[in-house]
């Protein structure tokens, strides 16, 4: 199983988020994330937001260091 990670640090906000997020199933990642837009970035909880979180998934783990 391929280890999966969404990173707020390629999203430039006025917040400056640095949050990155993995997890071992897309169900537990989409979970947490979906979480973390609503409570922090104030997102509303849609099945549009969960489409546009699950695009933004990427295979691995997130970097130590970004750019």
């Amino acid at each position: 199983m391929t280890r999966k990670y969404i990173d707020c640090r390629e999203f430039p906000s006025d917040m400056n988020c640095s949050v990155a997020i993995a997890a071992d199933s897309e169900d537990e990642l989409m979970k947490v994330a979906v979480q973390h837009a609503v409570a922090v970035h104030q997102h509303v909880d849609t099945p549009e937001l969960r489409q546009q979180i699950r695009q933004l998934f990427k295979d691995g783990t997130p970097p130590v260091e970004y750019r």
